[in-house]
């Protein structure tokens, strides 16, 4: 017999024979504000949950289930549900099946046994993710779906948080959380030492000690181990009983009674001060971490025994009787029909259809569009007062630095729900400027100087766009993305896909990276890899090589957050920012004017660009790449008598590839030009596109960085494509192409 099996039949047991646990805490009834029938509700909500468990690990033995991570243990969740409302978002733990089923009961015509057994079979016609995970989820109970996260969800917990002030400080007409709600936050206590977790305790915390808004609580389920992992006894409250601004609450979720009393305050506290709590519930774990998990194999029979016998149920049980609530006979005849009730809705629920095609499967990658009204733009009134002097520039040529600037300027006077986020980007106007007056123009709650971690500042974003605000959120650097971007995978760009698109969290990223700066900042300021971002099904990677086409190009990236909901990852060439010549010194060839607000070319996602109609060779690049084969192109031309086009693909994911093949199409030679590294560039990408496409007797060839970290110095750049590389190679391609066509 599994333990599934022993930890039912010893409740059946007990419970008949009236063998039930001592009193764990001496909350009564009335000091947890909860009726006779309330309390019951509870309990049938805790019942539901094991039941559920039970069925899940039925299911998975007939083939018929795919999830048995349960919540066996922590069925004290359920009365933390039912001390908060249904509109406080709540991203939960995955142990947390008894939380969303009380919730559930807060709201008319909900199903969750039906939901989640529809979820444990993976079916088409699972309603929070249409089949693609078991998540516990629902958009009309306000709570997103989560995978099996580990902390990865705690910062845009922080973010929603913040949102809610911020939104009313702003008065945004789309923000989806009444202003007084509170965000709810679950995970484990081996998740909390989690580097994630910290990082979203510590910005809490940060943002609370300066007096702004953090409306949160965590809620810590602390059953004392991570998969096989003991957590030190007494570590989670040594380590956030006594923290700066973060209050801590603790109770036993053995115990109904005390864990919802401690839950009201906690949001008490939370709703009336605007500040974050941390509630320790202690809890066990039964039938250990899944299905396939041996609990023996790390843990002594009387260790598991001991658990066992701290059944939750067996609690729960234990108050109803002594309230003379119910009797032990009435707790199980709700215990046996909650399951026959649980078994026969399973039969109906794996009947239900599946995820058959990959159609199917990745409808949900891209999140729905959405009509909006029309926006006339800015007027000229707050134009004038926006820009100030700077108006008097704007006819007259720029690097692409302040063109940015000036379109983030207008795009923030458009739509007022925008709110760019990052280290150094206020008063400083950040490392190279680009944000210079933003915050003066606009205030430090538009344009907010962030803690130094970029897990939270992309947390922060994703938790606005939960609430109708509008997020460009700022990397320093390229480099810097790793330490979040997880924050982008796993997060931001999966959260369509298992909602089945009921949510979303559009956003763009500006990123400021790529090489050739001159020797300056080494690796970790001059990275030549986006690998990371071409791995991240459904984002959008934008990598602007002049200020023209960046200042139309973030406007289509907005109108892509707006409109299409996408997230958007704008890496801004740091080497390009200030460069003005192109072939000789003030030349100003690489510097344009500013195109006010529904002028200029308008760049659609997709849309390449090309210089010159050649048809002996194109080049094909991005970046510093279009900007260095732009002087190769001169050279090629001048001296060697080549007629050549260069092509700027400008967004990088996903590929225009018909739009690319056209502008090649024509062309007897092909030469790929990637500055970021060979293994994992866009390059690989490209080559095979053209492998796959080439017309008879076009020929093919790549340069691209090696594979190895920038130096810091004169070595910096030694590494990288560069023009002589690049018009050696143009040269050696094209005349391998005449030598076989004339033999």
């Amino acid at each position: 017999m599994d333990r599934a099996e022993l930890v039912h039949q010893n409740f059946l047991s007990r419970v008949a024979e009236g063998d039930l646990p001592g009193r764990v805490s001496d909350v009564s009834i009335d000091q947890a504000g909860l009726s006779p029938a309330a309390t019951v509700e509870l309990f049938q909500s805790q019942v539901l949950s094991r039941q559920l468990d039970r069925t899940s690990r039925k299911l998975q033995a007939r083939g018929e289930g795919f999830y048995t991570i349960g919540s066996s243990g922590h069925e004290g969740n359920a009365a933390i549900a039912a001390a908060f409302r249904v509109d406080d978002l709540a991203f939960l733990h995955y142990r947390d099946a008894a939380f969303l089923i009380q919730r559930s009961k807060q709201l008319s015509g909900q199903t969750p046994a039906w939901d989640m057994l529809l979820s444990f079979a993976a079916s088409a016609d699972d309603p929070i993710s249409g089949g693609r995970h078991k998540v516990l989820g629902s958009k009309a109970l306000y709570v997103p779906p989560q995978t099996s996260t580990i902390a990865s969800h705690l910062p845009k917990a922080v973010g929603a948080a913040y949102s809610i002030g911020l939104a009313k400080r702003l008065d945004a007409t789309d923000r989806q959380l009444p202003g007084d709600a509170v965000i709810l936050c679950s995970f484990g206590d081996a998740s909390a030492n989690h580097s994630t977790a910290q990082g979203a305790f510590n910005t809490a915390a940060w943002t609370a000690f300066q007096g702004a808004p953090m409306p949160l609580v965590f809620v810590c389920e602390d059953n004392g181990i991570g998969i096989s992992t003991k957590t030190p006894h007494g570590w989670i409250n040594a380590t956030f009983s006594h923290r700066p601004a973060l209050q801590y609450f603790a109770c036993n979720g053995l115990d109904i009674l005390e864990t919802r009393k401690v839950a009201n305050e906690a949001g008490e506290f939370v709703r009336r001060h605007r500040k974050p709590a941390f509630i320790h519930m202690k809890c066990v774990r039964l039938y250990g971490h899944a299905g396939s998990d041996a609990q023996t194999a790390y843990m002594s029979k009387t260790e598991v025994e001991v658990q066992e016998a701290n059944d939750p149920l067996l609690h729960t049980t234990r108050i109803l009787v002594d309230h003379d609530i119910l009797t032990c006979g009435q707790v199980l005849d709700i215990y046996n029909s909650i399951g026959d009730t649980t078994e026969r809705v399973a039969e109906a629920a794996i009947a239900r259809p599946k995820l058959e095609t990959p159609t199917q499967v990745m409808t949900s990658l891209l999140p729905p569009k959405r009509t909006l009204p029309p926006s006339n733009g800015p007027s000229d009134q707050a134009r004038a007062s926006a820009f100030g002097n700077d108006s008097t520039f704007m006819d007259k040529p720029q690097h692409m630095a302040r063109l940015i600037n000036w379109a983030l300027t207008d795009l923030m006077l458009e739509h007022d729900n925008i709110v760019l986020a990052g280290e150094d980007i206020g008063p400083k106007g950040g490392v190279y400027n680009v944000t210079a007056k933003l915050s003066q123009r606009f205030g430090a709650h538009r344009v907010i100087n962030t803690v130094l971690d970029e897990q939270s500042i992309l947390g922060l974003a994703i938790g606005l766009a939960h609430n109708g605000l509008l997020p460009i959120p700022e990397i320093q650097f390229l480099a810097y993305l790793h330490n979040a971007e997880d924050q982008l995978r796993g997060e931001a760009a999966t959260l369509s896909f298992f909602s089945n698109g009921q949510y979303t969290n559009p956003m763009i990223v500006r990123i400021a990276g790529l090489g050739y700066q001159k020797g300056f900042g080494g690796h970790f300021h001059n990275d030549n890899s986006l690998a990371v971002l071409r791995d991240v099904p459904g984002i959008v990677v934008a990598c602007p090589s002049n200020g023209a086409d960046a200042v139309a190009m973030m406007r289509e990236c907005v109108r892509l957050a707006r409109e299409e909901q996408r997230i958007v990852v704008f890496v801004e060439p740091i080497a390009l920012y200030m460069t003005r010549d192109l072939h000789d010194d003030k030349d100003g060839l690489w510097t344009f004017p500013y195109p006010p607000p529904g002028s200029g070319t308008k760049i659609a996602l997709g849309d390449i660009g090309q210089y010159s109609d050649g048809t002996d060779l194109a080049i094909v690049t991005y970046g510093n790449g279009y900007y260095l084969s732009r002087k190769a192109e001169k050279i090629l031309s001048r001296d060697h008598g080549l007629k050549l086009r260069v092509i700027d693909l400008r967004w990088l994911a996903p590929l225009n590839k018909e739009q690319i093949l056209v502008a090649t199409g024509p062309c007897e030679n092909i030469l790929v030009v990637d500055e970021c590294r060979s293994t994992g560039s866009q390059s690989e990408a490209l080559m095979a596109l053209f492998a796959e496409n080439l017309n008879a007797g076009q020929t093919l060839k790549r340069i691209a960085a090696d594979d190895c970290f920038i130096p810091l110095g004169r070595a910096a750049t030694v590494t990288l494509p560069s023009c002589d590389a690049i018009v050696a190679n143009a040269l050696e391609l094209t005349k391998s192409s005449s030598t076989r066509k004339s033999a």
